[in-house]
């Protein structure tokens, strides 16, 4: 993964990946540029546009892509023991580190701090696309392949003042929650509570329906029962009337019937009615001397008072008593 450079008397004699070669060391000089991807971290202190600091840690992971360029603009040239003689391999990450802290400032200026604390995303794009965009780094032959934000902090006391309203924001927040949960819970226990009335209505309603269904119901009953008795009455009126025709009847019937009767007596007795009762007696034919007798006493009671004196013999009253229950 190392790029090996052979100069001899100034000019390239050979390079490539992996070789392996001899050289004559008073006129040759060795530059090996490592391939490999290199990650290199980074802190830069900030100040937001409402003048707070802030701290932005992270990652840049890139790597070497044309040595020949890199070479020509640092030195990685290398002892016999294979040790760098300068430090430009941490010239390169610094000049990498400082195009990225050209981009972060510009970006973390126009954000205030809590805008800034949120801005990953943003900073991370802002500092590929100026290290991927920058003339220098092209020129040094370097890819960036990747940035990482991994962290942006406040000062330690803006930091807790941040906390300190976050958590008072989270506690009204808790408070706005319980208060929104009670509230919902009152609402549905008036909901349900107004379900219940409704319902409670609702069955009353119902009962009142039913009770005057049951009243109406009863009221027809009476009437029916009453347009019964009447019925009932009329029929017994009707059969009264027919009775009391018929009673009527007979009695005329009977009156008639007796008239008749009387009618027919009374001209059975009208031929009798001017005679003697001696005369009819006689007209009888069952005059007896019983009859004779009695017409006797009858007599004598009937001109008692011319009778002086009346002498009746016990031969005369004992022929009448055996005469009698003969």
């Amino acid at each position: 993964m190392t790029h090996v450079i052979h100069h001899q008397n100034g000019k390239i004699k050979k390079q490539g990946k992996g070789l392996s070669f001899f050289y004559f060391k008073p006129s040759s000089s060795i530059t090996a540029i490592p391939m490999s991807s290199n990650d290199l971290p980074f802190i830069f202190n900030e100040i937001t546009s409402d003048y707070q600091t802030i701290t932005v840690q992270g990652q840049i992971t890139f790597r070497i892509t044309d040595p020949q360029k890199l070479s020509e603009s640092l030195d990685y040239t290398v002892n016999d023991k294979g040790q760098y003689k300068k430090d430009d391999a941490e010239k390169l990450s610094q000049r990498i580190i400082n195009e990225a802290q050209s981009g972060t400032t510009s970006l973390i200026q126009a954000f205030n701090l809590k805008e800034s604390l949120r801005a990953t995303k943003d900073i991370e794009q802002k500092i590929k696309e100026g290290l991927v965009s920058s003339d220098t780094l092209s020129l040094l032959g370097v890819e960036i392949m990747s940035v990482n934000i991994l962290a942006i902090k406040a000062t330690p006391e803006m930091g807790r003042a941040l906390e300190t309203e976050t958590r008072e924001k989270l506690q009204q927040e808790a408070d706005q929650a319980i208060y929104e949960r009670r509230n919902f819970a009152v609402e549905q226990e008036r909901r349900i509570k107004e379900s219940e009335l409704n319902t409670e209505i609702a069955v009353e309603e119902k009962q009142k329906q039913i009770i005057e269904k049951r009243m109406e119901s009863k009221v027809v009953e009476t009437e029916n029962n009453r347009k019964i008795r009447e019925m009932n009455i009329k029929a017994d009126i009707s059969v009264e009337e027919e009775r009391q025709k018929l009673i009527d009847l007979k009695v005329e019937n009977e009156r008639k019937e007796s008239d008749a009767k009387s009618y027919e007596i009374a001209s059975h007795i009208k031929p009798y009615k001017d005679l003697d009762w001696k005369t009819i007696m006689a007209l009888s034919g069952n005059v007896g001397s019983k009859e004779n007798i009695a017409i006797a006493f009858r007599e004598m009671a009937e001109n008692a008072q011319k009778i002086g004196t009346l002498n009746i013999t016990p031969d005369l009253l004992q022929n009448i008593t055996e005469q009698q229950q003969h």
